[in-house]
């Protein structure tokens, strides 16, 4: 254990989660099990080994597809709000055990402590959504044109549901999926990143053991680990009618194609390319916070990290100059230590990406106005911290055109009104998050109207990153157009079913056609 780790209790969070090391893999329940190759986790704070896992073969997945299958006639038949108090004290767990998951997600994929902690609440958040939810699951009732027959439709559960998370939201996107899947009687099975593999292992951990302590059967939450060949493994399983997939594009189009070749449903969360429009009437000093924040929070990780800043000409000066002085500020280092602002991105593949990226915007014409830069020297041994960088550019460059996971904002600028603005917002692939400062109500307006933002998330005065679990999440065009956590998200993970009751002694037939026998 590293004196980092050592020094911020990351031993002892490990113990209280149950992690030891090599036994780690694949899991049904509460049984760890797998004859695969093993998984190393490296943490991009200090580059030490954090444990090591087993990667899934193919004979891992059939005991844990033939497991779940079994556990999953036993779980749908449980009445929703039954299944609703063990999502409830699979939270309590969650908030026993908060700091020492928050821990492990920091140190293992390299947010801050306090995002770490923001990231378990939400898997706490989603479970407390979730049990109100078991109560509230609805059909609907209509009247019926024949006499004497009540139509009515209804939900059921659909199966098993594959989960494929990525690695910059290592809990919580699984718990958005899990706790839903769960209420609405689906059992799970999640492949983690494989760079944050000691996360699922934590999670699985908790979640075994509160249905042990249920009596209940082995099988409705599922681990398996590997790369991308473990997940293929669910794309291409009819067993699994649903699965929900988060990351890049380019991984998404594959996972939609071919769940989609055997008529399975696919709920998709992938890149972001997150614009915040700033008129004229714009608070700057909320810009700032909303814009710095949402650039550098997880270290420009985030699908809904703010990428573009499109500024209007008129103010232009005035807000780059107040950013750049917000970037003069930032601390970056261990993000363990809370008086740092911005860790170390996910490995040395991403430092690579990030460099490339800045490389790209000057050959393309653009102006470097904060110096990025791999650090180096005590403290950055991991080779992972990168200096958050802002370019000015033009929303029509390639790179710019381009989601890249990492901490660079690109300031653009426009003129006249703001529907010229929202022309270079909605001018790229991608369909997530955008945002508007302004305190004009018919910019406002028509920024969240059918002429305005064309993404799934459309904020006025506050930045694009940062979700409320109440709301569903999602995004249109190349971000997928899945939709997960709140409002009627859950019912994608259910099947609908039409059923008509006939109470008479007659058969009548639909649009009044006459059949004698």
């Amino acid at each position: 254990m590293s004196e980092i780790a050592a020094s911020f209790g990351i031993e002892s969070a490990l113990k209280e989660l149950g992690l030891k090391d090599i036994n780690e893999g694949t899991s049904t329940g509460s049984n760890n099990f797998s004859n695969g190759d093993i998984i190393e986790s490296y943490s991009p704070v200090d580059g030490k080994l954090i444990g090591k896992v087993k990667a899934t073969t193919k004979e891992d997945y059939n005991i844990v597809m033939q497991t779940a299958t079994s556990a999953f006639k036993t779980w749908r038949t449980m009445p929703a709000p039954q299944r609703g108090e063990i999502v409830r004290q699979f939270g309590e767990k969650l908030r026993e055990k908060k700091e020492a998951l928050g821990k492990l997600v920091s140190y293992e994929m390299g947010k801050s402590y306090q995002e770490g902690l923001g990231e378990v609440q939400e898997m706490i958040d989603i479970c407390d959504f979730a049990v109100g939810l078991s109560r509230q699951l609805h059909g609907l009732t209509m009247h019926s044109e024949r006499p004497g027959h009540r139509m009515y439709e209804q939900y059921h559960p659909l199966g098993v549901v594959g989960i494929i998370s990525a690695f910059n939201f290592p809990v919580a996107v699984w718990a958005w999926n899990t706790a839903l899947a769960w209420i609405c009687g689906d059992v799970c099975v999640w492949k983690p990143s494989e760079k944050t593999p000691m996360c699922g292992v934590a999670c699985q951990n908790i979640a075994a053991e509160v249905f042990a302590a249920n009596n209940l059967p082995e099988g409705i939450c599922n681990l398996i680990n590997g790369d991308y060949k473990v997940g293929e493994m669910m794309t291409k399983d009819t067993r699994i009618p649903l699965v929900s997939a988060t990351g890049s594009t380019r991984m998404g189009k594959i996972v939609a194609k071919e769940v989609a070749g055997r008529l399975g449903k696919s709920l998709l969360e992938l890149g972001g390319n997150n614009a915040i429009i700033v008129t004229p009437d714009a608070d700057i000093k909320m810009t700032v916070i909303g814009a710095v924040f949402g650039a550098v929070g997880t270290a420009g990780q985030r699908c809904t990290s703010t990428r573009r800043l499109i500024i209007h000409d008129s103010i232009y000066d005035k807000v780059k100059d107040a950013v750049i002085s917000a970037y003069n500020q930032l601390r970056i280092g261990n993000p363990l230590d809370e008086n740092n602002h911005v860790g170390p991105i996910i490995d040395k593949d991403a430092v690579k990406m990030y460099q490339d990226a800045l490389d790209k915007v000057v050959k393309e014409g653009g102006n470097i106005v904060v110096e990025g830069g791999v650090l180096e020297g005590e403290g950055y041994e991991s080779g992972c911290y990168v200096k958050p960088a802002i370019a000015e550019a033009k929303n029509s460059f390639e790179i710019v055109q381009h989601e890249t996971f990492a901490p660079i904002l690109y300031l653009l600028k426009y003129s006249g009104g703001v529907e010229n603005a929202l022309e270079m917002q909605n001018g790229v692939a991608q369909g997530l998050s955008s945002a508007i400062m302004t305190n004009n109500l018919r910019e406002a307006e028509h920024f969240l109207s059918v002429q305005g933002s064309d993404c799934g998330i459309a904020n006025v005065n506050i930045g694009t990153s940062g979700a409320e679990i109440g709301g569903a999440f999602g995004g249109e065009k190349e971000t997928g157009g899945g939709r997960e956590s709140g409002s009627d998200a859950w019912k994608v993970y259910m099947r609908r079913q039409t059923n008509t009751i006939n109470y008479t002694t007659e058969l009548p037939l639909a649009q009044g056609i006459k059949f004698n026998l």
